[in-house]
């Protein structure tokens, strides 16, 4: 299917973004059009408007009254409105991919706005990754791998509701109605410390943070995780 991957960039996470590119190449046959979503590009189209500020060294969205913990935490909803093509992948840049993203493409069904692993995540609130805190919110992670169906109409909404709307207003897809929002296997949105052990992950997202990172050396994938990345750093 012709399509593009939309990978979120968060300047901190450098080694995360390598990390992502290359287990994508890696299992591709057929590899798509890769897109960071770059906050300061984005800007400069006019595309993003919010408000940032930084408090007590964390960025804060204004409209949300509330944290970012990366810089595209409100960027990845600009993903219809970018793709060039029908049907287009959001993640998180803090992703391994274990398999064929062809294969999650073939699960689009046009009678969807998006597609989304609906998590039943719930964290108990406090700090993750690099000191940003964890927050809950409604469809928590629903947003961090997302098969967006670029041309329905439904979408309409988002040019406006990007730069106005409060991310949890955004994370939980309220534009849409919920009929609207199809369901992933689980599979395709592992998450590190949270989904069950006993699956086979087609992508792992390592959302509590990555195995760069202190503290999470030793979790499940992380050695796999640091093999993509030295091969990265050796070619």
């Amino acid at each position: 299917m012709n399509s593009e991957i939309f990978i979120g960039f968060d300047s901190r996470e450098a080694a995360a973004y390598e990390v992502c590119v290359r287990s994508i190449r890696d299992h591709c046959q057929e590899v798509p059009q890769m897109v960071p979503l770059l906050e300061p590009h984005l800007r400069g189209l006019g595309l993003y408007t919010r408000l940032h500020e930084r408090r007590e060294g964390r960025l804060w969205d204004v409209i949300s009254e509330a944290p970012m913990s990366t810089e595209f935490a409100i960027t990845r909803f600009l993903t219809p409105l970018l793709s060039t093509t029908p049907w287009a992948v959001f993640c998180d840049v803090d992703f391994l991919w274990r398999a064929d993203i062809q294969e999650l493409l073939a699960l689009a069904d046009p009678r969807y706005a998006v597609q989304v692993v609906q998590h039943q995540y719930a964290p108990p609130e406090g700090i993750k990754m690099d000191g940003q805190l964890q927050l809950n919110y409604r469809r928590k992670n629903w947003s961090s791998l997302v098969l967006w169906n670029c041309r329905h109409p439904a979408h309409a909404p988002l040019q406006s509701w990007i730069n106005t709307r409060p991310g949890r207003n955004l994370h939980a897809f309220e534009w849409l109605d919920d009929s609207l929002i199809g369901d992933l296997p689980p599979t395709w949105n592992w998450l590190e410390g949270h989904s069950d052990p006993e699956l086979d992950p087609k992508a792992v997202h390592f959302t509590r943070g990555t195995p760069e990172m202190k503290g999470y050396e030793n979790i499940p994938h992380a050695e796999e995780w640091r093999a993509v990345l030295a091969s990265v750093r050796e070619s």
